[in-house]
Order: structure tokens, then sequence, then C-alpha cells
């Protein structure tokens, strides 16, 4: 239908007949002659109707209205001097029609497109059809077109093979809910949607793929936020034969390849951190290093004080300082807004130390907290933090994970609020060394990643101090987004079950929920590990959005909800009696 796309048009086709289709983005009636500026996928070229040449195809031209489907056909012309458009690819050339037809009419649309910025998000996604022809949206779909077309062509030439897995599977204890669907031909039982492909993964492991790899959908019905859908890609990725340092080094590669290609971006060689390191410097497991602030460790000083608050802290949690250079200029607002946004990660307050003037000893310090430490305590908190005249230093006294949450999620934001960082900075790093447990609500023992996380210690060491063992697992961090996660997978039948132990997970349970890894674990499993990245948060930090719904064609809202198909929907009673569901109550019920 076309013989050329609009955006690709240039002096190369003056005088030149060519044949354009699009949409109308702008119409402007000069009384005699009216320019369309017409769009396709690939940009925008101004075409001309000019009645004293085509009286019948100019008044086809005044029917005209924004998102009109147009087919022109005309003669490509040089604009006149001075009316070139610098700002548009194709600004110098426009097209005279010589023939227009009008292939589909638009109804008054819901939102204009270049004014996007002024409707409800809910209106965007409910026509997210007409959002999506927004250019900006279209370039969001080519480039992850492009990030995907990569990333398949690295796995391929490292040996990788894509093999897809089953999306209706069985529920097995993961960590989040399950989408469950229902069986029509099994009454009473339901598929689970896979939240990861884990165990088909490790199945292929088992049956020799050596190395595996799928963009692969995931499920997990949670809780949403900006940078987590219910249904989600990631890149999954499984080998076997090989350590962490095999499977880290081919993910960093993977993703410092990727930033060459697509960003001309060089990262530089990833880092490598302890989680216990991370929490004790940064107070995440995620640090965006690009911020030039850390905590300091201050319990041990604070042992023996007077003041009860850092003192009982001290003894049962931790005490830290974070210091802010300049931080003096903070005014008192600002100051008890920071205290107010800590509370929401569980602190009571935000003591803190304005150092007006260091040479003045402690006459040149401010805070209503000196009164409660002796100078000499005073003296070595600031030689410890490396305190200069101007900074403010903030204090956390608390458990372990408050504080270290609290004076993390203020450094960020204070590093984010003052601009300290370079904001086209790229600062990756490896978060290692993870504990294999943490403490569940019920006092309990719980996977830190999951339950098929090999640990880095024998069986007896494991049983016997279960909370000090390390895993080996590891997870990449770029710009304090958390980009991937893996870890080396138990391949012995005699460890997972100890593992499943220490977990609560009984022999039967086990049998039942994962019976068919157990076995095959049994038949000659190889070491393997394996990592995955998720696509769409690698797509949100590339392309510096701030959520990952800018870069899905087909989100769902914060509720879960698909605003375009108004899923999830109501279904009829005879399609529950055909899968033995009954309603305990009609729909909108209390």
């Amino acid at each position: 239908m076309r013989t050329h796309f609009c955006g690709e048009i240039s002096q190369k086709q003056e005088n030149d007949v060519i044949v354009l289709c699009g949409w109308v983005h702008r119409r402007r009636d000069h009384g005699g002659v009216i320019f369309i500026d017409l769009r396709d996928v690939s940009g925008i070229a101004q075409v001309v109707i000019d009645s004293d040449e085509h009286s019948e195809i100019f008044a086809l031209g005044e029917r005209l209205r924004h998102e009109y489907v147009l087919r022109v056909e005309g003669k490509v012309r040089l604009r006149p001097e001075g009316t070139e458009n610098p700002d548009m690819q194709t600004g110098a050339i426009e097209v005279i029609v010589n023939t227009l037809e009008i292939l589909n009419a638009s109804s008054v649309l819901p939102f204009q497109l270049d004014e996007h910025s002024s409707v409800g998000e809910d209106t965007r996604l409910r026509y997210r059809y007409l959002d999506l022809r927004r250019p900006e949206m279209l370039n969001h779909l080519r480039f992850r077109s492009k990030v995907t077309h990569h990333i398949r062509n690295f796995l391929e030439n490292n040996r990788f093979i894509d093999v897809e897995t089953p999306i209706l599977t069985r529920a097995t204890p993961e960590g989040a809910r399950d989408y469950l669907v229902p069986s029509r031909t099994h009454a009473g039982h339901f598929f689970a949607l896979p939240q990861s492909p884990q165990l088909f993964k490790q199945i292929l492991m088992v049956s020799g793929v050596d190395r595996y790899y799928q963009i692969a959908k995931c499920f997990r019905d949670e809780d949403l936020r900006a940078d987590r859908q219910p249904e989600f890609t990631q890149v999954d990725l499984e080998a076997s034969f090989v350590d962490e340092k095999a499977v880290m080094q081919i993910a960093e590669e993977l993703i410092q390849s990727l930033f060459a290609d697509i960003l001309s971006v060089n990262l530089p060689t990833f880092p490598c951190i302890t989680y216990a390191e991370a929490m004790q410097r940064f107070g995440s497991d995620k640090p965006d290093l690009r911020i030039p602030l850390e905590l300091v460790e201050l319990t041990d000083l604070m042992q023996d004080v007077e003041f009860k608050v850092f003192r009982e802290a001290a003894q049962t949690g931790r005490v830290a300082a974070l210091k802010l250079p300049g931080g003096t200029e903070l005014s008192r607002k600002a100051i008890d807004d920071y205290t107010k946004f800590v509370s929401i990660y569980g602190a009571k307050g935000l003591a803190y130390i304005k150092v007006n003037d260091l040479a003045a000893g402690f006459s040149g310090l401010q805070s209503p907290i000196l009164k409660f430490f002796p100078e000499q305590v005073i003296q070595l908190i600031l030689e410890r933090v490396a305190a200069r005249t101007g900074d403010i230093i903030f204090f956390g006294a608390d458990s372990v994970k408050v504080v270290s949450e609290a004076l993390g999620a203020l450094r960020v934001k204070l590093g984010h609020d003052l601009k300290l960082f370079d904001q086209n900075a790229w600062a990756p790093c490896w978060v290692v060394d993870f504990p294999m447990f943490e403490q569940n609500e019920k006092g309990g023992l719980q996977a830190l990643h999951h339950p098929f996380t090999a640990p880095s210690c024998s069986i007896d060491a494991l049983q016997k101090s279960p909370q000090e063992a390390l895993s080996r697992a590891y997870d990449m961090v770029l710009n304090g987004v958390e980009l991937g996660g893996g870890s080396m997978r138990i391949h012995d039948a005699a460890m997972q079950q100890a593992v499943f132990k220490l977990l609560g997970i009984s022999t039967n349970q086990a049998e039942k929920e994962f019976g068919f890894l157990l076995k095959a674990l049994q038949y000659g499993c190889p070491p393997h590990g394996g990592l995955a990245f998720g696509l769409d948060r690698l797509m949100m930090l590339m392309l510096k959005t701030t959520s990952i719904r800018d870069v899905i064609a087909f989100p769902k809202t914060q509720s879960a909800a698909c605003m375009m198909t108004e899923a999830p929907g109501e279904v009829e009673n005879e399609a529950l009696k055909e899968l033995h569901i009954k309603r305990r109550q009609p729909i909108g019920a209390s």
C-alpha cells in the first residue's frame, strides 16, 4: 500500500512520486492550503493539499481530523526557503498530494496524544492502543525488541539453548502466592501459573541440556508497586558443571555487551560486596554505589553510655551514623521531614548533631542529644565519621533491621534530594554470601532466596548452625536496583532433604510437592547454577523511566487489573460448573 515510510524520506527523493500511509498527527488549514503532519511508526512527514491544484482532494482534506488513517500519493519537493523544520527528521521536504484516500475515520479522541502528560494513567491504560501510538511508547517497544534480540544472540553464541517450560504447572511454596487455574478434567484440582521456571530449569540440567535460557513469563499474586507486576518477564539462565564465578562472569559479560551495543556505555568490572558488608555500609542488600554516603558503625561506642535509647540498642541491636557533608544548611523543617520519612521503616526518631565549627570543640556542636554524652564519646564519634565543619551526623539506634533499613533509605533519599551524584552514571556491583535462612513471623526459618539454593557448607555444619550458614547465592545490582539474582542449586538429594527439614517441610510434604525433583536428583544430577534477570526492570533502568508500566505493552494497574480489557472479569455460572466451582455468594455481595 505504500512505497516509503513517513520518517524516512529526505532530499534524496526530491521530485519522486511516492505513496505514504499513516495517521493524521496534526492538521492546519491556511485558507486554500491544508498542511497535514502524517505519522507512521517511523516518524512524521508533512503533506500539502493545495486547493488551486486539486479542489476535490482539498474538499476531502477539509474533512480530516486527528488520527484519521490516510493513504496519500504525491511528489516530494524541498520546502520553500525559511520554512524548513530542523526539529523534524523530514523537516527539509514535503509531499504535494495528488491522490488522497481516507482508509478509516476516527472518533473524537479521549485525549490528545501530544498532551498525554496531563491525562491520568488510568485513562491512558484504558485506551492503551492510543497511548502506544505515541512515538515515545513505540520507541520503548522498539528498544525492548532490540534488547531481547541482543540477549538471544549473546546467549546462543555462548552455547545456551532456548527451551520453553510449562505455564500450567503445580503450586509450590516459593514465597509469593500462586495464581491458581482450576482444572475441568480433574475435579477439585488446580494448576498454578509459574512464579519462575525454577524447578523445570533444574530438571533440564538433569536432562543434559547443559546450558538453558528462556525469556520467560512469570506470575506472582502479590502487592504491586512501581517496579512490580503480577505478570512479568525474566531472562532465565541455567548451566551445568559451573561454579558461582562462571555464572557471574557470563551474566556480567551479557549486561556489559548489552549496554555497550545498545547504549554505547562501557560498564566497568562489577565489584563484589558481601551481604554483611552491604548491610553494614549501605543498610541495603541492593546498594546504590553512586551515592557518596555510608553508614558508620557506632555500636561498640554506645555499650555503656547513659543515654538509655542508645545503650539498649547497642546491647541488643545496632547504633549507626550517617554523615552528610554540608548538612548544617538543612532547615529544621527538612530535618523534621526526614524524621517522618525514617518512621516509615520503624525508626522512632532521627537524632542528629550539627558540626557548626569543629575547631571550637564541644561548643561548636548543635544537637538536642549532646547533654546525654560525655565529651570523650562525642570526640570518638566525630573521629570515626571523619566529621568536618558544616557536616550533619544522623543517628539510628534500634534493632539491626530497623537501623539498617531506616538509615539505608535515608541515605538514598538524601542522595536524590540533594543531587549528590551524577544522574547519568552507572554503578553496578555483585552482592554475595547471603545468609541461607532468615527468621519468619512464627520464629521458624525460611529461605532467604528459595529452598533450592545451595549452602556453602556441609550437611553437618548446616544442621548444627543453620542461622550462621551462608548460601551460594549472588545478586546483580545496578544503581540501587536488583537487576538479577541467582545461586548454585542443590544437586544432592540428601542436602535437599536436609534443607527442607530445616524449613519445616516434612518428608511427606516434600514428596507431595517436590517429589519429581527429589527423584530426578537421584539419577546423576550434575552440579548446576543459574540466574534470572528482571527484563522489565532492566528496560526501566536503561530507558530511565520511573515505572515498569512504561516499558510493558499492556501492563496491569496497582490493583492488578487491566483497564483496557476490564480483566479480571465475571464468569458465567455454567462455566464455573464445568470447573467444579460454586460461588458462595453473588458477585458484589458483602
